[in-house]
């Protein structure tokens, strides 16, 4: 297993795709403020663990603060955590984070804030990860409702000052294509290929519904998944597979007596996920006339079933949430784009733009049933899978299945590329600030935030009522671009 962070993420995408480098590995794990264990506790017996209560305080103590300073995706988020977890507090071995991060890389959700809530939960139990989720998404989930009911309230088109976001926040999904796709073999590069071109399809053709993508992107994951297993049992197969890991000892580490999660309980976590998929599709697809559409059911259905099938994280979800949101006429194309660039420019996952969709639509409560609705399922599976985990983890067809699961995900992102583009490029002044945002971030590995902020200055400066510079319309309409 590799030990890096850096190294981690090689089997599928994560929320936004930042290639920042993993620190050095630990010389040693003696925590620096006396908050955390000495490794060789790991195994102690159960008698000598920490009381529940001091074992959640850590928790709090460990992540109130991270919260506000978790820039840099979800690459950097692996970093901060592997610091702030394993070097400074020596709450697990190094290995047992790595197979923790190798969790959330097989389950729907955001992979970094699934890494949160595992390791809190390792230390704490169910309690203490889900305070640690708490903490780790409270800042970014105030200030996007926040601006989902400005949108709202204001009736907040495209002014000046915010001409340069949606560019900006574009080049960072074309970055993490970018670095999704170094990581592919050959045979999941053609896999990622296929399910790009299928996704383009459905968005290109008026007589293909763009209510389908609700189940082909599904369908396209399964099949890819089912390749992969079905190529990596040939003589001959066209792809590379890991072989199986050694794993977690799931009867002797500590770790798993402090998760405190029976294998009957992670069992029922699974049914309650699939109990509430079931229950919410239904009630919307079949269910009363009298569900309003556009109600706060059918928005946490729509939450609820993407983030049920997302693999990889934030990246991967906008072309979903896109279809569900924007073509409906829950948000305008300006709106979706503000609200990107903006989740891309706070602390935490992208996730949080569940938030902002909410908010936008229905208000204050609509940011939270959103926001429950898409983290929901990440958060459900991640306490189901750990009982789970030390088994799957010895079986290889598990792991060649994820490898073409993760290979047709990342192909949704080269697709995302396409068709935000189209949508959030109108201008060359708007290529101008795509091209300009995108080396700040792709050559320069500068956070997310800054080239943000960065692309929102210079789309100020050449908007029509400053500057007015590159104005001309890639169709030759200027009319149809100021409106």
């Amino acid at each position: 297993e590799p030990s890096q962070p850096a190294l981690l993420p090689t089997m599928g995408p994560s929320p936004e795709g930042n290639d920042a480098e993993a620190p050095p590995p630990p010389e040693a794990a003696v925590p620096s403020d006396g908050d955390g264990e000495d490794k060789k506790n790991l195994a102690a017996d159960p008698a000598t663990i920490a009381p529940l209560s001091t074992r959640v305080a850590d928790v709090f103590r460990t992540f109130w603060m991270l919260g506000l300073v978790a820039f840099g995706g979800p690459q950097a988020h692996v970093a901060i955590l592997l610091d702030h977890l394993v070097v400074r507090r020596a709450w697990m071995s190094e290995e047992a984070f790595t197979e923790l991060f190798a969790i959330g890389q097989g389950l729907p959700g955001p992979t970094s804030t699934q890494l949160v809530i595992s390791t809190a939960t390792s230390h704490a139990g169910i309690p203490g990860g889900l305070l640690a989720f708490f903490l780790w998404n409270l800042p970014g989930l105030v200030v996007l409702t926040a601006c989902g009911v400005a949108m709202d309230i204001f009736q907040i088109g495209n002014p000046w000052y915010m001409a340069g976001l949606p560019p900006a926040a574009i080049s960072l999904v074309f970055k993490a294509a970018y670095g999704f796709g170094k990581k592919l073999s050959t045979l999941q590069t053609t896999m990622a290929a296929c399910s790009c071109l299928v996704a383009i399809l459905l968005n290109g053709d008026d007589r293909i519904p763009s209510t389908s993508s609700q189940y082909v992107y599904p369908a396209m994951m399964v099949l890819g998944a089912t390749f992969t297993y079905v190529d990596s049992n040939r003589a001959n197969p066209f792809g590379t597979y890991a072989p199986a890991s050694s794993g977690w000892n799931a009867q002797d580490d500590a770790t798993l007596r402090k998760i405190g999660i029976p294998p009957w309980l992670g069992a029922a976590f699974f049914l309650a996920w699939v109990a509430v998929l079931l229950a919410a599709v239904l009630l919307v697809r079949v269910g009363s006339p009298a569900i309003p559409p556009d109600g706060y059911l059918a928005l946490f259905e729509v939450m609820y079933r993407t983030g049920s099938i997302i693999f990889g994280g934030g990246q991967v979800v906008l072309p979903l949430l896109y279809d569900d949101v924007v073509l409906s006429g829950w948000l305008t194309g300006d709106q979706f784009y503000h609200g990107i660039a903006l989740a891309s420019a706070m602390p935490g996952p992208l996730f949080n733009f569940s938030a902002y969709v909410g908010a936008v639509h229905l208000g204050v409560p609509g940011a939270l049933v959103a926001y429950a609705g898409l983290f929901a399922p990440g958060i459900v599976l991640i306490f189901a899978a750990i009982p789970f985990w030390a088994a799957l983890r010895h079986a290889a067809w598990f792991r060649a299945a994820l490898s073409g699961l993760n290979a047709t995900a990342i192909g949704l992102v080269g697709a995302a590329c396409v068709l935000l583009w189209e949508a959030a490029v109108d201008s060359r002044a708007d290529a101008l600030v795509f091209v300009f945002a995108g080396t700040l971030a792709v050559v320069h590995q500068v956070q997310a935030p800054y080239v943000i902020i960065a692309g929102g200055v210079l789309g100020a400066v050449l908007h029509p009522d400053a500057l007015g510079l590159g104005q001309k319309w890639f169709c030759g309409d200027s009319v149809a671009m100021n409106n």
